[in-house]
């Protein structure tokens, strides 16, 4: 199978599954793209999803523009973007005259209940599992894992700053990616530039 056909398939199989936003579909999008497929490192998803948060837009079609970018170029990122969008639009038309039709109806409105209860833990595992792969650099937690203390620090004072100083995340994100720069040039952060 061709590698753009590739490409379109599988955005076109995580646009159709985005229920509940972009951070829901992290967890099944770090399945496809790093573990089967292995289109790019764990630690480049890692980055990948920061830099796709960072950047306007949605989550999903970001990263479906960055991974598409990376595997096939200009070509790719059209591919993995329009299969990644054109699944929402047609789900957003559907649902939009299926609402229309049974906004009454007590089974739709216990069903959305449902899908916001999983979404919710979609989004808790991926958050946990950025957090361990940005303070440990691993997945999962274990005797070998690195401690980094460098990000801890960025983490939790990141953290304070935006809840008790109410420091503009704008703001924030410059500071930290320009410490995070400086600690590269130092040679004391990670070695490798993905982009």
């Amino acid at each position: 199978m061709s590698g753009l056909i590739k490409l379109l398939l599988v955005f076109l199989q995580i646009g159709l599954l985005s229920i509940g936003g972009g951070y829901a579909i992290i967890p099944f999008i770090q399945e496809l793209v790093v573990e089967r497929y292995a289109w790019v490192a764990q630690r480049e998803f890692t980055d990948l999803i920061t830099i796709s948060q960072m950047t306007p837009g949605p989550l999903a079609v970001n990263t479906a523009t960055f991974v598409g970018s990376h595997i096939a170029g200009i070509p790719g990122a059209i591919i993995a973007t329009f299969g990644c969008v054109i699944s929402g639009i047609c789900i957003s038309i559907f649902m939009y005259r299926f609402f229309q039709r049974f906004n009454k109806s007590i089974y739709v409105l216990d069903t959305l209940n449902g899908l916001k209860s999983a979404s919710l833990g979609l989004i808790m595992s991926a958050t946990v599992k950025i957090l361990l792969l940005t303070l440990i650099g691993a997945s999962t937690i274990s005797v070998a894992a690195r401690v980094d203390w460098f990000a801890i620090v960025i983490f939790t004072g990141s953290l304070i700053a935006l809840r008790k100083w109410r420091m503009n995340p704008i703001l924030l994100m410059v500071l930290t990616g320009i410490w995070g720069g400086f600690r590269l040039l130092a040679g004391t952060g990670p070695t490798a530039l993905y982009w």
